[in-house]
């Protein structure tokens, strides 16, 4: 019987940041919910590289057993990393599946979804840096649960779902990427199997 989680880091998506919906979402119902939980959720740089050097030496100390990882989309690529390296839970919000095949039309100039006047570059390297990330299966596969969404409109859920074959999978027929249902129709779900302490 796996332990109470009592460190839960977010990782937010492509172009996103800790101001999203879903990440606002968790992080209101952690602090009504669960105050003596430890609850992280960075801002990401736009290298995935310094993304996740940043994220594991923001976790180094967490204790492995009782921690847990949510990651939407982008995030959801970086969140099955973490599990890779930690064997920690892992709830994975229409998670990328093929980043640096699908990232490479947006190498240049972007803007944030919070904040169009933000802009960042997106490097050719960055590319690269997404390939050495990519994982093969996972020792700890019930340690996964995906929300995929049939009508995510920036996704394939025919990959999605077979990138997690022996996870727990939560397939809706219709949706979108953003999951706008989450708050009334899947934050209850990703709580639940992230059994967080109180």
């Amino acid at each position: 019987m796996d332990p109470q989680t009592t460190h839960l880091l977010y990782l937010h998506g492509f172009r996103s940041s800790p101001r999203s919906t879903k990440a606002r979402l968790v992080a209101k119902h952690v602090a009504r919910q669960h105050p003596n939980l430890e609850w992280w959720c960075p801002q990401l740089p736009p290298s995935p590289h310094d993304a996740i050097d940043m994220v594991m030496k923001g976790i180094a100390h967490w204790p492995r057993k009782s921690m847990a990882v949510i990651g939407s989309s982008l995030g959801g690529f970086y969140a099955t990393y973490v599990a890779g390296m930690t064997r920690c839970r892992a709830v994975l919000l229409n998670p990328a599946v093929h980043p640096a095949r699908d990232l490479t039309r947006y190498i240049g100039s972007q803007t944030t979804w919070h904040d169009p006047s933000e802009h960042f570059y997106f490097q050719p390297e960055f590319i690269q840096e997404l390939r050495a990330m990519e994982i093969g299966a996972l020792t700890r596969p019930e340690r996964l649960f995906a929300i995929i969404a049939k009508g995510d409109e920036a996704l394939d859920w025919h990959e999605m779902s077979a990138r997690y074959p022996d996870s727990r999978i939560k397939l809706l027929e219709g949706g979108d990427h953003a999951l706008s249902d989450f708050e009334k129709a899947h934050l209850g779900d990703v709580m639940a199997f992230i059994n967080p302490v109180v």
